[in-house]
């Protein structure tokens, strides 16, 4: 299904407002496997109906990596330019299929002038299925199917969404068998803190290979993630071991874009 997404610049030329402004985020804009959730989200909200738009080319990075490693000035510099673009279109209403951007435009952004109400995929999607909105077949393939999920830190301890996306997996009469350590106890997946972009310090052992073989004492089918971070993460951590039988790492909306009528 070709997809054709307007921009802020075009629902402002032709005079209107979309709802929602979708915030890609870098990952989901250049990280090929990511992109794949971009996509999957984005087909969601079209079959929904929701009114949203990108800002495409005038969307950058939120500067949240150069915070974590301790670039204050450059961060600065990043989030300036990006509420100038938001506020400059009036954003009311941001949702992201990243919990690092969900956080920093959420928590971090306001002190400097970026008030916006900002919202994680997971809690649209559950509140979609509340409203009805989104309808699963009945013979959707993922009913019966195990999985376990694993919480982002930026979603979990950092803002304490831990139900919408469990809530969003019941909803397809999946089996959701938790990890030893989850929730509020979770094990990050080791790219968190600007970590996806230096090299590890000395230790026995990666974060996201020990993650890895907690997701897959699970014995379960599917492994799902809410963070394009974590994804990447886990399912390198899984290819450590070379095992045909571990289970696929999968974000939710692309579970939910293949279970909805």
């Amino acid at each position: 299904m070709e997809l054709k997404i307007k921009t802020m610049a075009e629902f402002q030329a032709e005079g209107s407002m979309p709802e929602f402004l979708f915030w890609v985020g870098c990952a989901g804009s250049f990280d090929q496997r990511a992109q794949k959730i971009t996509r999957a989200f984005s087909l969601i909200l079209d079959k929904v109906g929701i009114s949203y738009a990108i800002l495409g080319k005038e969307e950058a990075c939120t500067g949240d990596p150069s915070r974590r490693a301790g670039n204050e000035f450059m961060f600065q510099m990043m989030a300036y330019q990006n509420i100038q673009i938001l506020n400059g279109y009036s954003i009311k209403k941001i949702v992201t299929t990243c919990p690092h951007c969900f956080n920093i435009l959420k928590n971090e952004y306001p002190v400097l002038g970026g008030n916006y109400e900002v919202i994680h995929h997971t809690q649209f999607l559950q509140e979609l299925i509340e409203q009805g909105k989104i309808k699963i077949t009945d013979s959707n393939e993922w009913k019966g199917k195990s999985i376990t999920y694993h919480d982002s830190c930026y979603l979990g301890r950092a803002n304490e969404i831990y139900e919408a996306p469990r809530k969003v997996l019941e909803s397809l009469d999946m089996e959701l068998r938790e990890m030893k350590r989850c929730k509020s106890n979770g094990l990050c997946c080791g790219a968190g803190g600007a970590q996806m972009f230096k090299e590890e310090e000395k230790g026995d052992k990666r974060i996201n290979t020990e993650r890895a073989e907690e997701a897959r004492a699970t014995a379960t089918d599917f492994v799902a993630s809410a963070c394009p971070f974590c994804n990447t993460m886990l399912s390198d951590g899984l290819k450590v071991a070379e095992n045909q039988n571990d289970p696929a790492v999968l974000d939710i909306a692309e579970i939910i874009a293949q279970a909805i009528k």
